[in-house]
This record gives structure tokens, sequence and C-alpha cells, in this order.
């Protein structure tokens, strides 16, 4: 747009004509936005914010009296402020190349004053300290011309053909070569050492393979032996089993011949003599039969006799009531078991003497009354009481005494 002017990033628009700038100053500070300028009535300036670089290369001479050729590189630039703008475009606006000159003989003055107040070994050793004392005592002046020092490098310090700092040196070298020698022994000492564990390791290897060699070799002795072995101790096993098999045959062989002895000859004695057993228990077993058949026609023949006798010893045995007193208290019933009472005695009778006929012992006869009987009725005074005469009658049966 027509009359509408604005500053590059890293510069400042100066605008001179119409009013002041701050504090009195000829013209006016625009950064970072535009302004309408009005031509011919307006002029417009441009002053750099960029960073700019001085280079000092001075002699010096130190406190001790020796000079020193320092070269030292200065990075400054224009103070962003209004007031640095000002300051730096009243005196740089027209030559701004100045600005560098101007900057490297301030340092290079402010350089003499601080290393003729140190020795060269505190040059030499404390180079940030140096730098830092010359940018504490030109920063009040750099600040008057409205730039400000980014950093200070002091690039290189020499003395000539005087060798003070060579001789300052002089000791370091020495130990640095000293230690360097050391190294280096020690080194030679580690490669010596290295190559006798790398000859030992070697002759181990060596060792261990000259073992090794031998146990494979010995191992493939013994194979071989083996293998010629081979041969003899197969046949000597089949031999072997085949005298096995025989004896396993020939034990078979025994063993048959002798079942066939035992059927032949052992098996047919045993049934004789079993026959023989069997024959002699079957005739012990006739003879003890005869003999009890034989007894049986005796016990027969005797219980025959009993019984054709029984009625006989019944009659007896009632004509041995005739004569007691005997009283029927219940009437048939009565004279049913007086008669069952007879009839029972006749059979216990018989039954005593078969017993006594069949047993081995023989014991004296009792006294058993006329008929042989035990408790023979006879009285006439069983069926009385002594004191009280005939007995009264009950609801039992009749008693016989």
């Amino acid at each position: 747009m027509f009359g509408y002017r604005v500053p590059a990033p890293d510069e400042a628009m100066l605008i001179s004509g119409g009013r002041r700038g701050l504090g009195g100053a000829p013209f006016r500070v625009v950064t970072g936005h535009g302004k309408f300028v009005l031509p011919i009535f307006r002029k417009t300036r441009f002053l750099t914010l960029s960073m700019c670089e001085a280079e000092v290369t001075e002699t010096c001479v130190t406190r001790q009296g020796i000079a020193l050729h320092v070269r030292a590189v200065i990075a400054f630039k224009v103070g962003n402020d209004t007031e640095s703008i000002i300051n730096a475009g009243q005196r740089f606006l027209s030559d701004q190349d100045q600005m560098s000159v101007l900057t490297g003989r301030i340092f290079a003055g402010h350089l003499r004053s601080i290393i003729g107040s140190m020795t060269v070994e505190e040059i030499v050793t404390e180079r940030q300290k140096l730098a830092a004392e010359v940018l504490d005592t030109s920063k009040t002046e750099m600040a008057k011309i409205g730039l400000i020092v980014d950093s200070l490098q002091i690039q290189s310090i020499d003395d000539g053909d005087v060798g003070y700092i060579d001789a300052m040196s002089a000791p370091h070298k020495a130990a640095i070569q000293r230690q360097a020698q050391i190294a280096q022994a020690q080194a030679t000492q580690a490669s010596v050492e290295a190559e006798q564990v790398a000859a030992r390791n070697q002759a181990e290897y060596a060792r261990q393979t000259a073992v090794v060699k031998a146990e494979y070799s010995a191992e493939v002795d013994r194979a071989q032996a083996q293998a010629a072995q081979a041969g003899p101790l197969a046949q000597a096993h089949a031999q072997q089993e085949v005298l096995a098999a025989q004896t396993e045959l020939a034990q078979r062989a025994a063993q048959l011949r002798q079942q066939q002895l035992v059927a032949e000859i052992v098996k047919p004695a045993e049934a004789e003599a079993e026959r023989i057993r069997v024959l002699a228990v079957a005739e012990a077993e006739r003879m003890k039969i005869q003999a009890a058949a034989a007894a049986s026609h005796d016990r027969v023949a005797l219980d025959r006799m009993l019984i054709d006798q029984l009625p006989q010893i019944v009659k007896e045995a009632a004509g041995g009531l005739a004569g007691a007193n005997v009283n029927v208290l219940n009437g048939a019933d009565g004279l049913g078991e007086i008669a069952a009472g007879l009839v029972g005695q006749g059979l216990t009778i018989l039954e005593s003497v078969r017993q006594n006929l069949s047993g081995s012992d023989h014991r004296p006869e009792k006294d058993n009354g006329p008929l042989g009987l035990p408790g023979h009725l006879t009285g006439p005074e069983k069926g009385m009481d002594k004191k009280d005469g005939p007995r009264k009658p009950t609801d039992g049966p009749v008693a016989i005494d």
C-alpha cells in the first residue's frame, strides 16, 4: 500500500520528520509492525538488529612483563529496547559497519588492561575468568552506544619466540611423557603377558589335542580288537546256545522217560495196591455186616420171645393190682390211664431186658418180685393212709403206691 512501511524482523524502522521520538530523539522507532509514512514529509531509515562479529588481535603485556599475542572474537548486537536503538541509531545509522570496528577497539583496550593485571599462568589456565572480567568492564561502555555483547571467546594466546609458555608446559610435558612411557611400558608388559598367556593356552590346547587324539586312537584300537574278536565270540556264543539247547533237550527226554516209568510201573502198582486195599476194606465191611446181621437175628429172636411173653407179663401185672387198694378218681379216663401205665411198664421191662442182653456187662438181678418186674404192686395197704384211712378223692389221676 502506498506510504505503508514495514521493517524486517531483525530491523528497526527509524522515522524522522514530524513529531520527535522518545526522550527528544530526532526520530521515532518502530519494530515488529508497519506504519503509514507520508512521503516527502517523512523519511524512513532502517537499523539492523542482527548479530554482528568483531575480531580482536592484540599484543598485551602481562604483570610479569611478558608480551602475549592474544586473539579474541566478540559477538554483539544492537539492544532490543528503544533506548539502545536510539543510541545506536544516532551513532551508527549512517555507517553501520563502524559498530564492529568500534567494538573491537573497545575490547582491545579492556583486554590489554585486564591482561596487564594477570600472570601468564593465570591467563593460560583461566581463560574463562579473563573473558568474564573483560565483559564486565566493557558492559557499561557498550551500553552507552546501544550495543550488548552476547559472548567473548579467547581464540589463542601466544608468547612468540619468548618460549615462556613452552617452558611452563615443560613439566607437564615431561609428566605426560613419563606417564606415556609408563603407559607404554605397562602396555608392553601387558602385551608380553598376553603373549605368554597365549603361548600357554596354545601349549595347553596342543596338549589337550594330543590327549584327545590318543584317546581317539585307543578307542579305534579297541573297536578294531572288538571287531576282530566279534567272529570267534559269536561262534562261541552260538556253540554255547547249541549246548544249552542240547542240555535242555536231554533234560526233557529224562523227564519224559521218568513219566513213562511212572505210567508203566508205579501207577499199575499203586492201582493194584489200591485194589487190594479196597477188597480188604470190603471184606472187613462184609464181615462186620454179617456179624451185625447175626446179632440182629439174635435180637429179633429175643424180641419175638419177649413179645410172645408180653401178654403174660401184663397179665401178671394186672394180677398184682388185684389185691391193691386202687381209687379211681376220674372214671373211665382214670381206668384208661391205669391200663396205659401197665402197658408202658411192660414195654419198659421189655426194653430193659433187651439192653441187658445186648450189653457186655451183666449186672446182678434185683429183687423184682415174683415176675421180675420193678416196683410190683403188693400189699393191701398201698392205697391207704396209716392214720386217716382211705384217701380222699382228688382232681388228679389215680395214684398207685
